[in-house]
Order: C-alpha cells, then sequence, then structure tokens
C-alpha cells in the first residue's frame, strides 16, 4: 500500500507542473474577453477605464479599490473614481452578457441557481443602503450593506452572474438620502425574496436549469417557496432548525386522527441510524465529503403559522473535523422519489456559491469598493463578477495541462503578467513560483488523505 502512496505522490506533484509559455497571451485574452462586455459602453474613454478597472480587478494590489488600481497603471484616481461612481452608463446589459457566456460555457440543463444574501460590513452611515441590519456574514444584527446574488452551478464549475443591493424600507421611503447616492426614482423597497425573484424573471431563461437552492434566510419565506412553485421551477431550500412540520410518512399516534407537528431539530434526532442514507458527495481538500441524508413528506406551517402545501423535507448531517455533526433542514417541491444522490448535489451547491462569494471577495475585489453612490456600487459589482469569470475561465484553460491550477493561482500569474506588461517579471519566474506553491499544496492533501489511509484523487478525475 506505501508504493500506491508514494506512486500517488508523484502523480500529485506531476499535475502541478506549469509551461513557462502557458500564460503568455494572457493580458492580450483579457483585453479580448472584456470586448463584449466593454462594446455596452458607448464612449471611448469608458471603454478604456473599463480595461483599467478590469485590469486592476485581476492584478496583485493589496485592496482593490480605485485608488490603488489607478496607481497601478501610474495614473490620478479622479478620472477611474467618476468613471465608477458617477459615470451613467447601464450594468445590466453586462450582467445578461455574463449570464449568456456562463450558460454557453458551463451550462448543464439540471444546473442549479443559487440565491444567497451576503453582508458587507460599513462603519459609515453614509453609503447607499447601509442601516443596521441582519448580516448573515457575521451572522448577527450588524452595521452593513446587504447584496443578494444569484449563482450558477453545475458539474463543470460555479460562478457569480447577478446580484442586487437590497435597499431597506427606511431608506427606500427617505428622499433626502436617495437624492444624495442617485437611487433612481425607478427603485421602490423590495425584499430579499423579491428582488431574488427579479433577478430569476430577468435571467432564468439565459441559464439551464433544473433546480433553485438557497440558504434558510431565502427557504423560510412560504410566500418565495409557493412564488417559485408557480413558475413550475424545482427548488431545494434551506430552512432555520424550528421550522414546524407534520410527517407525513409516520404512524399517526394512537388516540390521535392526525400526526401532531413538530420542529424539523426534533424530528432529525429521533431517527434511528438506518434510517440515514450515506452519499459520498465530492472529493474535497481534506478527503472524501461524505454527507448522510433522510427524507420524508411533510406538511410544514407557514410563516403566519398556516399549513402549507405537500413538500418533501430533506436532511443532510455532515460529521465536522471536531467530530460533531453539523445538520442543515432543506424543503423541497421535488417528487419524494427524487434520488438521495441528487438532493446531496443541489444541497452542496448551496454552499458551492458561498465559496464563490468569499472567491470573488478575495481574489477579484468584491468587497473592496469605495463608494457611496447607486450607481457606483452597482458598477463595482459587476466588473468584480465579470473579472472573477475571467479567472474561472483561465483556470478551466489551464487545466487542460496543470489539472491542478485553481483560481487563486490564475490570478497570481495574471497579476504577474500584468506588472509585466507595465514593465517587470518573466514568464518562467512566473511558472516556477506558480509551480511551488501548487505542490505544497498538493502535498498537504497527500498528507490529510495519507493519514486516513485514503489515495487522495488526482485532479483529473475529481469528482465535482
Amino acid at each position: 500500500m506505501e508504493r500506491h502512496f508514494e506512486i500517488r505522490k508523484l502523480e500529485l506533484i506531476a499535475e502541478c507542473k506549469v509551461d513557462p509559455g502557458a500564460f503568455e497571451g494572457a493580458v492580450e485574452r483579457l483585453e479580448e474577453f472584456a470586448q463584449p462586455f466593454l462594446s455596452w459602453l458607448t464612449r471611448r474613454e469608458q471603454r478604456e477605464y473599463g480595461r483599467t478597472y478590469l485590469a486592476g480587478l485581476v492584478s496583485n494590489v493589496e485592496t482593490k479599490n480605485v485608488e490603488s488600481i489607478a496607481y497601478l497603471h501610474d495614473q490620478e484616481r479622479h478620472r477611474l473614481q467618476a468613471f465608477v461612481g458617477q459615470s451613467r452608463w447601464e450594468h445590466q446589459p453586462l450582467l445578461d452578457e455574463l449570464a449568456i457566456q456562463v450558460a454557453q460555457a458551463i451550462g448543464e440543463p439540471d444546473g442549479v441557481l443559487v440565491f444567497d444574501p451576503s453582508g458587507f460590513h460599513k462603519s459609515g452611515a453614509h453609503s447607499v443602503g447601509v442601516q443596521r441590519q441582519w448580516c448573515g456574514r457575521l451572522g448577527k444584527i450588524d452595521n452593513c450593506q446587504v447584496a443578494v446574488y444569484l449563482g450558477y452551478v453545475s458539474r463543470l464549475e460555479q460562478t457569480l452572474v447577478n446580484v442586487r443591493l437590497y435597499l431597506p424600507e427606511d431608506w427606500a421611503t427617505d428622499q433626502r438620502r436617495r437624492k444624495k447616492c442617485g437611487v433612481p426614482t425607478k427603485i421602490r423597497f423590495r425584499t430579499r425574496h423579491e428582488l431574488a425573484l427579479e433577478m430569476l424573471d430577468e435571467q432564468g431563461s439565459l441559464l439551464p436549469h433544473g433546480w433553485i437552492a438557497g440558504d434558510d434566510e431565502m427557504g423560510r419565506s412560504t410566500g418565495f417557496r409557493r412564488e417559485l412553485a408557480a413558475r413550475n421551477e424545482r427548488y431545494l431550500l434551506a430552512v432555520p432548525s424550528n421550522t414546524t412540520i407534520r410527517d407525513l410518512c409516520a404512524a399517526v399516534p394512537e388516540g390521535k386522527r392526525v400526526r401532531p407537528f413538530e420542529q424539523v431539530r426534533v424530528w432529525a434526532a429521533r431517527l434511528p441510524e438506518d434510517a440515514w442514507t450515506r452519499v459520498d458527495v465530492r472529493d474535497a481538500h481534506h478527503g472524501p465529503l461524505v454527507a448522510e441524508l433522510a427524507t420524508t413528506r411533510v406538511l410544514a406551517k407557514t410563516d403566519r403559522k398556516r399549513i402549507g402545501p405537500e413538500e418533501v423535507l430533506v436532511v443532510m448531517r455532515v460529521k465536522e473535523a471536531s467530530g460533531a455533526l453539523k445538520y442543515d433542514y432543506h424543503l423541497s417541491n421535488a417528487p419524494a422519489d427524487t434520488p438521495i444522490a441528487e438532493f446531496a448535489r443541489v444541497a452542496k451547491a448551496e454552499h458551492r456559491i458561498e465559496e464563490c462569494i468569499q472567491r470573488g471577495k478575495s481574489e477579484a475585489g468584491l468587497a473592496d469598493y469605495e463608494v457611496r453612490t447607486w450607481s457606483g456600487w452597482h458598477h463595482h459589482q459587476t466588473l468584480s463578477l465579470i473579472a472573477t469569470w475571467f479567472q474561472v475561465q483561465e483556470a478551466r484553460r489551464e487545466k487542460q495541462s496543470t489539472p491542478a491550477m485553481t483560481v487563486p493561482q490564475v490570478r497570481s500569474i495574471l497579476a504577474h503578467m500584468i506588472q509585466r506588461t507595465l514593465g517587470s517579471d518573466e514568464s518562467e519566474k512566473v511558472a516556477r513560483n506558480c509551480e511551488r506553491r501548487m505542490t505544497r499544496t498538493a502535498m498537504a492533501r497527500w498528507y490529510r488523505w495519507k493519514s486516513q489511509k485514503l489515495l487522495p484523487p488526482l485532479h483529473l478525475n475529481q469528482r465535482r
């Protein structure tokens, strides 16, 4: 067995080999990639600033705001600041182009559309939409802005494709603040669920999909689930652990006409071990990701304490590194005989979009904006989503010769290439540095899997 591990170690190292010429032409590819998006900008200087900003978002500047990006290109910040914060250009056509490209590149008929609200902590009170409100990232009420993202997940890849800024009701009715931040007159108060439905209506037909998924903030709304069903969408939405359900498959207690309602966490806690089905979900860095699922047909009480339509309760539990079991609860309008493995795939898609948001923040400056206006916020977010998609495309391209390639490594190499264009760095050195980082990561994965007496999969065969 030891010999097999040593062979696999060498195979993993081989997957990290980087051709020094692999990223030659990356800057030119960025120019070509940007063209369909920038063609929606009507003025030549807007298109030029758009190229500058995208290059800055995929660079290695520490904070990817207007000032840092301008200085990277040896420019004064004021004109780039005006392009992002005040210039009049519509961001939605660029997001539609993004959705079209995503569908063409990674679309699958049973792809998953995922809605995920995400908060951005803010210390001031003047940026558009900022106030004390629930911030899911922090898990508490805090001073923040909240965005609702639409992500797309297939077996090939995952990425963010659309976004809406949540404008709290106090903001929506405050004319002074609206005017100061340039909130368009057509914008009215919309709940986070209404914003999600707007994005679905806009881009659902552009993105091939068979499922809608979302976290428990999205799933707790009975109205949202009802609206999805009315649109003939199949959903699997997380719900809070205190959601109240009636199990339609369990025996009715003696002396009762119907089974009483109970919280989903209580239902799950009563299950015997043989009620859980083990599913090998996918390969992860620390080893295979294994989940156990249990399902039943239920009636759930609505947020107004009424009884909703029949749904399927899907409970998934995963053993964490500490040994504790983490439970996630979902409701679905899919047929009760839907394969357990399919429920598991869709449930994990929700977590993949959380990873996409973190990827956007760490690799393309999604949270690095320093703008206060409505248009500035949407301009930065749109360009950041586009920059991330370019990184994803480059990673997919390079995986053909370097299976271990990841988006962070791509961003690092692109940053060096951009710097070289501006006057520094050689491709051989860039390739060597990338190879060292990937080899270090590969060896860490090899040791972790070996400690579990498991052979780590090669990236070529890695399941998604």
